[in-house]
């Protein structure tokens, strides 16, 4: 069962990976990242199985880490959007040096 759980959660990773590096769309990114901080949680409770609740601790500041996350990046995004009117990371160079 651990080893389902791992499998699946490497394959979520994966492609949360692969969409932030080929996806150029703000939103699906971000939303990709998310994928990736779940992949984790999932990896951090199967461990838990093994080694004891402490695994289960570290999801709770995983999701934490990803509300934030998720609260900032979101307000971003809106605000990219208001001054670009598109949310294609292209077409925009403001958090660039």
């Amino acid at each position: 069962m651990i080893t389902e759980a791992l499998v699946l959660s490497a394959i979520l990773f994966v492609v949360g990976t692969l969409g932030v590096l080929i996806r150029r769309n703000a939103i699906i990114m971000f939303l990709c990242i998310e994928l990736q901080l779940n992949a984790v949680n999932l990896a951090l409770v199967a461990f838990s199985h093994l080694h004891g609740i402490e695994g289960q601790l570290y999801v709770f500041f995983v999701m934490t880490v990803a509300a934030a996350e998720a609260a900032v990046g979101l307000a971003i995004i809106i605000s990219i959007f208001r001054h670009y009117e598109t949310v294609n990371v292209d077409n925009f160079r403001l958090l660039r040096w």
